[in-house]
């Protein structure tokens, strides 16, 4: 340590000692300067606005009117005039019955009536010369009110001929079997040659009227007086008496056309708790069958003034009470507790616990708590900077 060398080196490494002592300095106070430095919060002012609110509910379409094609009269189908699943009028011939036992009946109705308007033409002119006869005493009472008797009967007689006639006439009409709604065929029950009945519990074919067509669907009768009292408040402004109505297809795609709901049962289901609707939709291109299953969206009517927050920015407790984190304006976290109405989409529509401007916290809600002080920053950027920073670490 005496030697030139050692006082030469001595004081060199002194101060490459105070040097880097003066470094560990710098660093612990920057460390200590940039642990005290509050987080960074992603924030979003929270805004009121006026929102649409939907219901969408399941339900299947049901054809506007359905008409089963039975026959009023029996005997063997000579022909049908139709093709199954063709368009048919009203009135329109779909099978024919074998008439000739029914023309037989026409035909003998037909006799019967000619002869009794014959005899009921012979009392006539009998008690025409029974009249002048009786005016002059030539007969008497009983044997003039006897002939007026006959004719009396004769009549009655035509009468019920007439009806007869009517009656097999009808009869014979029932043997060109008609569709009684326009609208479309299915498929044929019955082939020429089959014997059919009156009135038979198979129907021969149904006729659909396909355009319009109903969609029927279920709500909730909690639901229902939710809307209600929702409307009468004045909470919900209504969407009118024809309440527009969207049908999602079993694909998933959104039908072309917009319907109104038209009807409302009058009674809730006791086993279910649900309350039928039914809504009335334009079928010009007959996309719709009955029987599909669709789901509706139904326009219950506008919330003025609403509030909507992420869903991801609020949490639940384990009673299931909901709160989120605001940043107030001395920068401080604030929990609040939140009164969640519905979901509508990603978000919640809030009742009450949040206000129009209050900086809602978004991300980083876990490096805060309530009570610290936060940096607030577009929660976008502080998703950009996490993304970059776990890009880091994996790297």
């Amino acid at each position: 340590m005496h030697s030139p060398l050692a006082r030469l080196f001595f004081p060199a490494a002194l101060v490459c000692a105070m040097i880097a002592v003066a470094g560990c300095e710098t660093s612990e106070s920057n460390a200590t300067a940039a642990s005290a430095a509050p987080p960074k919060v992603g924030v979003l002012e929270v805004q009121a606005r006026d929102v649409l609110l939907d219901t969408e509910v399941a339900g299947r379409t049901v054809a506007h009117l359905i008409a089963e094609v039975r026959p009023q009269v029996g005997g063997i189908v000579r022909e049908r005039l139709f093709e199954e699943g063709s368009e048919v009028e009203a009135g329109q011939v779909l099978y024919e019955i074998d008439p000739a036992t029914y023309q037989a009946t026409v035909d003998s109705a037909r006799a019967v009536l000619a002869r009794d308007e014959a005899k009921a033409e012979i009392a006539a002119l009998k008690l025409r010369r029974y009249s002048g006869l009786h005016e002059k005493k030539a007969v008497s009472d009983e044997d003039y009110d006897e002939v007026r008797a006959e004719l009396k009967q004769a009549r009655a007689t035509v009468a019920m001929d007439q009806a007869a006639l009517a009656a097999a006439e009808i009869d014979l009409a029932y043997t060109r079997v008609a569709a009684p709604i326009a609208g479309r065929v299915g498929r044929s029950a019955v082939t020429p040659g089959a014997l059919v009945t009156a009135n038979q519990a198979t129907a021969l074919a149904t006729v659909y009227q396909l355009d319009p067509i109903y969609v029927d669907v279920t709500q909730s009768s909690v639901e229902m007086l939710r809307l209600k009292r929702s409307l009468s408040s004045g909470l919900l402004k209504a969407a009118g008496e024809d309440a527009s109505v969207e049908l999602i297809l079993e694909d998933g795609s959104r039908y072309t056309h917009r319907g109104r709901l038209q009807f409302s049962e009058v009674s809730v289901d006791q086993q279910t708790g649900t309350v039928t609707l039914r809504a009335v939709f334009p079928n010009p291109e007959q996309e719709l069958l009955p029987g599909m299953y669709v789901r509706a969206v139904l326009h219950e009517g506008t919330r003025e003034h609403a509030v909507l927050v992420p869903q991801r920015a609020v949490t639940r407790d384990a009673s299931g009470t909901a709160s989120a984190l605001i940043l107030n304006a001395d920068d401080k976290v604030e929990a609040r507790e939140l009164s969640i109405a519905r979901a509508v989409g990603n978000d919640w529509l809030v009742d009450s616990g949040l206000n129009a401007g209050d900086r809602l916290i978004i991300d980083g809600v876990q490096k805060i708590r309530a009570g610290a002080t936060a940096e607030a920053v577009p929660h976008e950027t502080v998703t950009a900077v996490s993304r970059t920073d776990a890009a880091k670490h994996e790297s």
